[in-house]
């Protein structure tokens, strides 16, 4: 089975993750709640009307609880990360996984114009249970053409996974994406990792509702290494 399940929800007794032709099973003990540091709003009240088409009405949703493995742990924290283009036009690319999400000027990077990425090196394959992303939330924004993909392959060209695209059209060109576009806040967008073990993980956007610039504040990947 090339498939990975992973249930958010604690069932009675155990959870299981398929992976790759084998069966893990975690006992419902075994898993905490995964406690993530959310900086304080950098806007309030209902966003505008973005008129952006499948657009998530985040602001009428509640936060899932989210379950993971105990001994979970930011392990993308200062690893190194790579960038389509040349040097970021604000900032460093070591700001985006350095725990600082506040949001403030200082705390993120622009990247150029258009179709963009960002490929973070967990130096060793790791069991991934969740991603947590900050691009920019200072206002209310909606970031075009967001992906999520992990692989093995420092190219992504086999072995790719892809846990999370809104490219609904295929305009960036990776497939026609199911998930919703959604508005920047605070509390970024978590997307479930499904226990897939990789050591690659790449991010793309394509510019936002305000311009065509890219801004990553902060990648946080809770996981633990694979054995």
């Amino acid at each position: 089975m090339n498939n990975i399940i992973f249930m958010q929800r604690i069932p009675i007794f155990f959870i299981i993750f398929f992976n790759f032709n084998s069966a893990i099973f975690i006992r419902a003990q075994d898993l905490q709640r995964l406690e993530i540091r959310y900086p304080l709003p950098m806007y309030v009240g209902t966003p505008k009307d973005m008129k952006v088409e499948r657009l998530e009405k985040t602001w009428e949703l509640n936060r899932p609880v989210f379950y993971v493995p105990e001994g979970t742990y930011n392990v993308a924290q200062n690893k190194w990360i790579v960038s389509t283009g040349e040097a970021p036009v604000i900032g460093d690319l070591e700001l985006i996984n350095d725990g600082d999400k506040e949001g403030m000027e200082g705390s993120y990077v622009e990247l150029s114009p258009g179709q963009q990425y960002i490929t973070i090196d967990l130096e060793l394959p790791c069991y991934i249970y969740a991603i947590a992303v900050w691009h920019y939330h200072s206002k209310a924004r909606v970031y075009y053409d967001v992906i999520v993909q992990i692989s093995d392959d420092p190219d992504f060209i086999i072995g790719v996974q892809t846990l999370f695209n809104n490219d609904y059209d295929n305009s960036s060109g990776y497939g026609a994406g199911k998930d919703l576009n959604y508005i920047e806040t605070s509390e970024g967008r978590l997307i479930d990792g499904r226990g897939f073990k990789s050591r690659y993980v790449r991010l793309h956007s394509n510019g936002n509702t305000d311009n065509d610039l890219n801004h990553y504040t902060e990648v946080e990947i809770y996981g633990k290494p694979a054995d």
